[in-house]
């Protein structure tokens, strides 16, 4: 059986995909998520809203999508970072810091994409909670590294990994980024990092 017309079907729809997603995240980010349509993206296209709603039922549905890219680049680069030929103590610190440094630029510092973040938090959307579980499962395996390796504590790593995100939750979460960042009274991104650490080893 010849596969192709199918195939070829599944990258033009692929290809629409990208585009629409590629087009509302590049208009939430310039005007904001709350002020961006669907007849927006459309026109930015140069097609009918009716043929955005052939690929997604609503906008609520491309900000997800779109979130969905952004947490993926995010788990991406937390994979890369696991598997660096470093201890896992210092690959858990760069894990973290190289979050912190991702929710500042592009989910802080971008004002509008901070809007289109902190609605998607907010709404308690699954693929947040996806992300975070996805997280805490390359944090878990890390502490099984280092409990392995002698430099943790022995532990439940899942539990562990819960612990520890919720320890440096600060340095990824937009919110909590925002409101924390440039103040005196708070401890530092490396002074949390450490502080998370030193639990692992107790």
């Amino acid at each position: 059986m010849d596969d192709t017309p199918a195939t070829g079907a599944d990258n033009a729809r692929q290809e629409n995909v990208s585009r629409i997603l590629d087009s509302a995240e590049r208009l939430f980010r310039h005007y904001g998520y709350s002020k961006t349509n669907v007849a927006d993206i459309a026109r930015d296209l140069g097609m009918s809203p009716a043929n955005i709603y052939r690929f997604f039922d609503s906008k609520v549905d491309i900000h997800q999508a779109v979130c969905g890219r952004m947490l993926a680049a995010s788990y991406e680069a937390a994979r890369t970072i696991s598997r660096l030929p470093l201890s896992a103590g210092e690959r858990l610190r760069r894990h973290v810091m190289a979050q912190y440094r991702m929710t500042l630029e592009t989910m802080v510092d971008e004002e509008k994409c901070h809007e289109m973040v902190i609605v998607a938090i907010e709404r308690d959307w699954h693929v947040i909670e996806q992300h975070i579980d996805r997280m805490h499962a390359i944090i878990a395996d890390l502490i099984r590294q280092g409990i392995a390796a002698g430099e943790f504590a022995p532990q439940d790593a899942d539990i562990a990994a819960r612990c520890f995100g919720a320890a440096t939750v600060n340095l990824c979460h937009p919110q909590m980024v925002a409101q924390c960042r440039a103040k005196e009274n708070r401890a530092a991104p490396e002074q949390i990092v450490e502080f998370a650490l030193k639990a692992l080893k107790a």
